[in-house]
């Protein structure tokens, strides 16, 4: 199996990269096989942090399947390295001695969410459909800034306790176009970006910078 992502070819944007790093070659092989039926994964597995730190210089996974008891390795260093060189990474921690103390340590480190060995495929998939959910993954980049800029302008738009008519009458925009923005369904056009920018008092700038993308 691969412990390098292919450089020259990259995976659809309908395929979500899972990388696991865990020193159970066994394990490995067994994750991979379970996905590999899913049709929905590009599944990239290594035994040591060096690898995967190396592979996500090159292309950064959707999600990392983080093994916390390694050997001389410690999980909790390794998951404390991803997050700081890629803050936004979906980290999901696997381990076969999980614990309350664990599990609080862990999810205070920002990690998507606990997984304990032996898990199933129906528990495996819940996790990873849970974590493309969030992370709007798989996507394409067109869907994820649709989708992301329309729910800025929901919460901006609910932080004012405005209706889809009270942004329609400030933008000056009608609110069938407001709301197929808001549910990511179109992009706005440049003026009414502006529009909605101004209604809110606010940079356009600001409003895109707001969303992460």
């Amino acid at each position: 199996m691969s412990t390098k992502p292919d450089s020259a070819v990259d995976p659809p944007d309908s395929l979500v990269e899972v990388a696991i790093l865990d020193d159970d070659a066994d394990f490995r092989q067994y994750v991979e096989d379970l996905l590999a039926d899913e049709g929905q994964y590009k599944v990239l597995s290594f035994s040591h942090p060096d690898q995967l730190f190396a592979a996500a210089e090159a292309r950064q996974p959707g999600i990392v399947l983080l093994d916390m008891k390694m050997g001389k390795v410690r999980g909790d260093k390794v998951l404390e390295q991803l997050l700081a060189r890629w803050p936004g990474l979906c980290v999901i921690v696997v381990t076969g001695y999980p614990s309350l103390e664990d599990m609080r340590a862990t999810f205070k480190m920002k990690v998507f969410d606990y997984i304990a060995k032996p898990f199933s495929i129906a528990q495996l998939r819940q996790v990873l459909a849970n974590a493309i959910e969030t992370y709007s993954l798989g996507k394409s980049p067109q869907d994820r800034l649709r989708e992301r800029l329309g729910h800025r302008v929901r919460m901006l738009r609910a932080e004012r306790d405005w209706s889809l008519k009270d942004l329609a009458e400030a933008a000056h925009l009608s609110v069938s176009q407001l709301s197929s923005i808001e549910r990511g369904a179109n992009l706005p056009s440049i003026e009414s970006l502006l529009a909605i920018a101004r209604a809110f008092d606010t940079k356009p700038s600001d409003l895109l910078s707001a969303i992460d993308f």
